[in-house]
């Protein structure tokens, strides 16, 4: 392996290791570097045209515009059982084999080749994959992304960083992510002097940016099993507020956009007039309504569906009621994808801004 190689880790699920692999892979190569990216050991996948692929791959073929090769972008598939299967019969798998391919082979054809992580560190340690042992055996250094916070964050960094040091694994520094804006300066003089007694350099601090955690409409139709049955081709509407069917108030309707409407199927016709006659009383003339989920039974009249035609708004239908439907809305854990574009950029955004680049440059040009 010719290439200089980071692993992006983090000390648990839901931390922005997408997000930074994501700003760190375009910032690299804006810089005119040739950057190669694999997920050596994934669990959310899809299957396309007969190859099984994490999902992460498929965003990172697309900003770096190579064509998919799951044997050296996604190796290694824990699927459901999986696991299982792999303690009845080890030796039937190959999985460290495949993760030494798949590394010789970009390490041939790149400058730098980032590996994303998965989960917390200790995520594969079943089938012998901790995210350790991957990075150990792929001779990368590690870039440990870590939740804002000071106590808390610190606590579980250290007991993170316990697998990598096991395996003797060196560390390039540590980001600290989704931090307050008017906590950023705490953070950065507290969680840096730390890190500095413990030898670790702090390569950024990311303020928390709420759009990252903007779901879009297919994934809450997927959330609460539901059914568009109208304009269908405006799922990849972004939803910044939900609103219950119940609570539609004139204050509300003023400063919020991106609102999804959740009201039970038999009052969406009641919902949508006093969302209309506020826009009226209020002289706005574009509807903050992004999506509706009808929930339950009941019949929309032509005039709702009217209304819903003329602003584009995609309708879901769901058995579930108001309440249950809120519940899991609320539940979505949001990852950044191909229909999120705004969230791309805005992760390239923030490791541009806010991470120094230098540092991690420099440390890798130690490597031998």
């Amino acid at each position: 392996m010719n290439a200089k190689s980071l692993y992006v880790a983090a000390t648990n699920q839901h931390v922005g290791k997408t997000t930074s692999t994501l700003g760190l892979v375009s910032v690299f190569r804006k810089r005119g570097i040739n950057i190669g990216y694999c997920k050596p050991v994934g669990q959310r996948f899809l299957d396309l045209e007969n190859i099984r692929v994490d999902k992460d791959t498929l965003l990172f073929a697309d900003l770096l515009g190579f064509e998919i090769r799951p044997e050296l972008h996604s190796p290694v598939i824990l699927g459901q059982g999986a696991t299982t299967a792999f303690l009845d019969d080890p030796g039937h798998y190959t999985f460290r084999d495949d993760i030494y391919h798949a590394a010789r082979a970009l390490g041939n054809r790149h400058d730098y080749v980032i590996f994303e992580g998965t989960g917390h560190p200790g995520v594969g340690s079943v089938v012998d994959l901790s995210n350790a042992e991957v990075a150990q055996m792929v001779g990368a250094s590690v870039i440990m992304i870590v939740e804002g916070g000071i106590g808390s964050t610190l606590d579980r960094l250290n007991l993170s960083m316990a697998l990598f040091r096991e395996k003797d694994v060196p560390i390039v520094g540590v980001i600290v992510n989704k931090v307050r804006v008017d906590k950023l300066e705490k953070v950065r003089h507290y969680v840096g002097h730390k890190l500095a007694a413990m030898g670790l350099p702090l390569l950024g601090v990311l303020p928390y940016d709420e759009s990252l955690a903007y779901p879009i409409i297919s994934t809450i139709n997927e959330a609460i099993n539901g059914s568009v049955i109208k304009n269908i081709d405006q799922v990849e509407r972004k939803v910044e507020d939900i609103m219950p069917g119940s609570l539609i108030d004139a204050n509300r309707i003023k400063r919020s956009k991106n609102i999804l409407l959740v009201v039970g199927a038999d009052r969406v016709n009641a919902a949508l007039h006093r969302v209309d006659l506020l826009l009226q009383v209020n002289d706005i003339k574009e509807s903050p309504i992004a999506g509706i989920v009808a929930t339950g039974d009941g019949e929309i009249n032509e005039e709702s569906m009217a209304y819903i035609e003329k602003h584009r708004i995609p309708l879901i239908r769901t058995h579930l009621d108001t309440y249950g439907s809120v519940i899991k809305i609320s539940k979505i854990e949001v990852k950044i994808n191909l229909n999120t574009p705004w969230k791309i950029q805005r992760a390239i955004d923030l490791i541009s801004d806010n991470v120094d680049l230098e540092q991690i440059e420099s440390t890798l040009a130690l490597q031998g």
